[in-house]
């Protein structure tokens, strides 16, 4: 049987790190969460200016991409409005997310965890994501 990774708090330590490096890099203070395979909230940061109203859109787009195995942003056209897929951002208790920012962590083509950015634009908050991705990889 193949076991599939599973993200530990070290590892979501360099996830932090690495996007916590990025929103600095871009002078965007964000709230940053990490979950793992299932969803479950492994870390979380607020960095001192980042919005209050974005640490549960953070953490709601980490728990997006980590169950649903995809970015957040790939649901923008299909769940926005007229889209074939439209209300699904009323699911899961209204915690799927459609916009950018929320990245899945895959480990070895297997699913791993997530990592969730919000308070700058979609592009940044994807941008910070992506950069905890490759701390934890690279």
């Amino acid at each position: 049987m193949i076991m599939a990774p599973k993200l530990t708090l070290s590892d979501a330590r360099l996830v932090l790190e690495g996007s916590e490096a990025k929103a600095k890099e871009i002078g965007i203070d964000m709230d940053i969460a990490v979950v793992d395979d299932g969803g479950h909230l492994l870390a979380f940061i607020r960095m001192d200016k980042a919005r209050i109203t974005s640490i549960d859109v953070a953490i709601n787009k980490a728990f997006t991409a980590a169950c649903a195995r995809r970015a957040t942003h790939e649901y923008a056209a299909m769940a926005g409005a007229g889209g074939p897929a439209f209300g699904m951002h009323t699911s899961n208790q209204g915690r799927f997310m459609i916009v950018g920012g929320g990245l899945p962590i895959f480990v070895d083509g297997m699913i791993a965890g997530g990592v969730g950015c919000s308070s700058g634009s979609a592009e940044q908050d994807r941008e910070v994501a992506q950069a905890g991705i490759d701390r934890l990889l690279g």
